[in-house]
């Protein structure tokens, strides 16, 4: 065994450890009682830290609870400051907004009164006419015949009226003759009624002559007016809209299948219309001015007067059908295009007027707050009209009430309110 042998058998042989391993036992110790006494002093720290935080924790929580129970408190104990503003009793002409369409002034199909081919088109879509231009010669050769023999026929009729007033007046000059001789007793009686009767019959043909040229004249301005259908005549002051035919094309004049050649429309002046629901139309008169205007053409606005109405309301949509004449000599609108048109209606009855934010919504429907000795006093009220920044009141309203302004949401019926800068309110309300 060597002096510094620590084995277990040395130990026991010597009855004491060496030395070196007293000393390796003592520090150990050491370092052990410094790791308890550091572990304490931390768990004391943390025990203390947390103790102090969860006072500062309940102390806040206090404060705060204290806080709003007083916050709560004096807010149900404040009387809320409002702003009112007077009824307002109107007799202004209302603004009326109302979708219209443009249409031609005049609009005409135009048709054949002519069977035959077109010889002639002489104007296309868009072409621009005035009345009785010719819009297209229509080749009908059969009527043309038609109307040399008529007239022919009228002159040798002609011919024979003159043959017959001839002959008639031989006849008389006959009868006269024979009228004296029987009175001397140089003629029979018999030949003196013979001559009396030829007279008689030569005025008649007179007469059928006369007739026949009648007739044949009629004929013949018939047919004069067929020839005169060869040319499509514009019948208004207008533009094409539409054109069915080309040169060469086959056209007939029959009144159930007859053929379409253009449609022309009137635009110089164009009619808006718009259809006007029931509770406008009261005031809705002619010469009601109307401002038109065209969402493809911002800025500018076409101005009209209310040109006539419908008279009667329409069962399915008790709407008035409405037209305002618009002029347009420059052609700056085009028939069939979406419009709107503004209206200012002068009112039958004056109306109550409050501004839209003194409205209140709920599940009571509508209703206002109306200042009232110091008290908020909810009504009732229904809406006669509404253009987003005021609303018409119908009924549920005096024209002495304030209404109370932009109220606070919790405001029930009855509740206090003071009124902010009362001086103030009171002159615009009396203003």
């Amino acid at each position: 065994m060597t002096p510094y042998d620590h084995s277990p058998s040395a130990i026991e042989a010597y009855g004491f450890v060496p030395h070196d391993h007293a000393l390796t036992v003592n520090r150990s110790d050491v370092r052990d009682r410094g790791r308890t006494r550091l572990a304490r002093r931390i768990g004391w720290g943390t025990a203390v830290t947390f103790g102090v935080l969860l006072a500062f924790g309940a102390v806040q929580h206090f404060t705060s609870h204290h806080a709003a129970v007083a916050a709560m408190e004096a807010r149900q104990q404040a009387v809320p400051k409002v702003r009112v503003e007077p009824v307002k009793v109107t007799t202004a002409p209302r603004d009326l907004s109302l979708p219209g369409t443009t249409m031609a002034f005049e609009s005409a199909t135009i048709f054949a009164r002519q069977s035959g081919y077109v010889g002639d088109r002489r104007v296309d879509i868009g072409s621009k006419v005035k009345a009785g231009d010719v819009l297209a010669v229509i080749t009908a050769p059969e009527i043309d015949d038609q109307l040399t023999q008529a007239r022919a026929q009228l002159i040798q009729m002609q011919a024979a009226l003159k043959q017959a007033q001839a002959n008639h007046g031989l006849a008389a000059a006959t009868d006269r003759r024979t009228v004296e001789l029987v009175s001397q007793g140089w003629q029979s009686k018999q030949q003196g009624d013979t001559d009396r009767a030829n007279l008689d019959a030569q005025a008649a043909s007179v007469g059928v002559a006369q007739a026949n040229i009648s007739a044949q004249q009629a004929q013949v301005a018939r047919l004069e007016k067929e020839k005169a259908y060869e040319q499509v005549i514009a019948p208004f002051d207008g533009v094409i809209t539409q054109r069915s035919i080309d040169t060469g094309s086959l056209v007939t004049a029959d009144s159930t299948s007859g053929s379409s050649m253009f449609a022309i429309a009137r635009t110089n002046v164009l009619r808006v219309q718009i259809n006007v629901p029931q509770d406008a139309v009261p005031g809705l008169k002619e010469g009601v001015v109307a401002d038109i205007t065209v969402p493809e053409m911002p800025g500018r606005t076409f101005t009209g007067h209310v040109a006539r109405t419908a008279e009667a309301l329409q069962a399915g949509t008790r709407t008035l059908l409405v037209e305002v004449d618009v002029d347009n000599a420059d052609g700056a609108l085009a028939a069939g295009v979406y419009c709107t048109v503004k209206f200012e209606v002068p009112r039958t009855n004056p109306v109550l007027e409050i501004p839209a934010e003194a409205l209140i919504f709920n599940r009571d429907g509508t209703q206002v707050a109306v200042y009232q000795d110091g008290k908020a006093n909810i009504r009732k009220v229904s809406l006669a009209e509404d253009d987003g920044d005021h609303v018409d009141i119908a009924t549920g309203l005096q024209p002495n009430d304030q209404v109370i302004v932009s109220l606070p949401v919790d405001l029930t019926d009855g509740a206090p309110v003071a009124v902010r800068d009362m001086k103030a309110q009171t002159a615009k309300a009396g203003s």
